[in-house]
């Protein structure tokens, strides 16, 4: 294992994501499985654990406080999120970071993060002064590094770093298909010129980039893996302390801390650039939704399958019709129950307008 500087400490380069666990038929965290794979990431290194408030329905943090956490406290850093979202009063936050610390069972949080943030959930801090209930949690050794996490424009992002001088790091979406996305790599350049450590969520895209369309495989050299060069891309850059991955099979995590051994700083050549640079215009010209399976449009009021469907639908752009359209008639509940409701919308961190969007997918899918 790989270690870099965050915030003054040493950090393993691949953090575990503990929002994708594998899950029960009533989809609920399947502990032993998903214990085994924190204790085999554990085992070889990796010292970071990034949960959030509402993860797995509200169980991921509960979850790694009722063993994982308890077993290796001393090794490891925790990182959480509070639910802006979720916040309607001081009260509010702190109900919920006491609350947060009884499931982790932990009198501390080593990384403390204000989840999701956009222009709205950013005036909500402001109005709430937030920033001053984290600091004083922090001069009480309740949190030990203050954070955010970001989903929405470049001009939003500037203006929540440049409003506060005391933020210690930041966590963007980024990979090789989202360098002008959100923050995207400006962003990340600027947080790293104002000091801030950046973390990178959805190295991955969802899991698209692991097993990316015919197209382009063909682009990609087979020299290494896709998910091999998707992480490379973002390991080569020095802004970069640590990735997240959201493991959720032991192949997974064998295979990321496999990849991790090997990354370091400029790892990627000239030639490699410019093909992902290439797997990236062929990727963009062939892409119809922008979804990254992250699960927050969950669960729809209607009872659809949002990440699947739209699944199905990108992939009617690259491979054809035929099996996209054989799997999302055995659907039970298909784009047609979608009433437009938008309650999905305004959990998307990606902001995609899922009632239009399935218009476009009853029509696609059409006999």
């Amino acid at each position: 294992m790989q270690y870099r500087d965050f915030c003054g400490e040493r950090v393993s380069v691949l953090g575990y994501g503990c929002m994708r666990f594998p899950v029960t038929d009533d989809n609920k965290i399947d502990e032993a499985q998903a214990n085994a794979l924190l204790e085999l990431a554990f085992d070889n290194g990796v010292n970071y654990y990034d949960t959030a408030y509402p993860y797995h329905n509200g169980e991921s943090e509960g979850f790694l406080g009722r063993s994982f956490i308890k077993n290796h406290r001393a090794d490891i850093f925790i990182a959480t999120k509070s639910p802006v979202w979720m916040i309607k009063t001081e009260a509010d936050f702190d109900r919920i970071f006491a609350e947060q610390l009884e499931r982790l069972g932990v009198d501390y949080v080593d990384f403390y993060l204000f989840h999701a943030l956009d222009a709205e959930g950013w005036q909500t801090m402001k109005r709430l002064d937030l920033i001053s209930r984290a600091k004083a949690l922090k001069a009480e050794g309740k949190i030990r590094h203050i954070g955010f996490s970001f989903h929405d424009s470049f001009d939003v992002f500037r203006e929540i770093i440049d409003s506060w001088d005391g933020w210690e790091f930041c966590q963007i979406q980024l990979n090789y298909i989202n360098i002008d996305h959100q923050a995207g790599i400006k962003g990340l350049e600027y947080a790293n010129a104002k000091g801030l450590d950046v973390v990178i969520m959805e190295p991955l895209l969802g899991g698209r980039l692991a097993d990316p369309p015919t197209q382009v495989k063909k682009v990609l050299k087979k020299e290494k893996s896709p998910v091999e060069y998707a992480l490379s891309f973002l390991w080569n850059r020095p802004e970069i302390s640590l990735l997240l991955s959201g493991m959720g099979a032991r192949a997974q995590v064998e295979q990321n801390i496999a990849f991790a051994s090997e990354a370091r700083v400029g790892m990627l050549s000239r030639a490699e650039l410019k093909m992902l640079e290439e797997a990236k215009r062929v990727f963009d010209n062939n892409a119809f939704v922008a979804c990254t399976a992250c699960g927050y449009c969950m669960p729809c009021p209607q009872g659809l399958d949002i990440p699947q469907i739209f699944k199905l639908y990108n992939r009617t752009a690259w491979n054809g019709k035929k099996s996209a359209k054989e799997e999302y008639d055995r659907l039970t509940v298909r784009a047609d129950a979608c009433i437009g409701c938008e309650s999905c919308v305004s959990h998307c961190p990606q902001h995609i307008q899922t009632p239009g969007f399935m218009k476009d997918i009853i029509a696609a899918f059409a006999d």
